[in-house]
């Protein structure tokens, strides 16, 4: 994913519904960026910059250890004698 893609997510998963959007007059760069995030329930405060990297830290650091929970489960399977094609039967990978 891209920076885009993370700053989305980080997004939608810090309020329920879509209670954000861009400008269409964007600024700098990307039209998907810190500085052009519109809020759209008055409800809402818009999240700080320092907030939102946070939160893109998050999911980050939280993908990383799936990855690494993965590969630790497969190579278990290994230790236990298992075959790749026995492992992929199991999890679908």
């Amino acid at each position: 994913m891209d920076n885009q893609d993370w700053l989305n997510l980080a997004l939608a998963s810090m309020h329920s519904g879509q209670w954000f959007g861009w400008k269409k007059d964007w600024t700098g760069e990307h039209r998907m960026s810190y500085e052009n995030i519109i809020v759209h329930d008055s409800s809402i405060t818009k999240p700080t910059e320092a907030e939102v990297n946070a939160k893109i830290q998050e999911l980050k650091d939280a993908e990383a250890n799936a990855a690494t929970k993965k590969a630790s489960g497969k190579q278990k399977l290994k230790d236990l004698g298992l075959d790749d094609d026995e492992i992929k039967a199991l999890t679908g990978a």
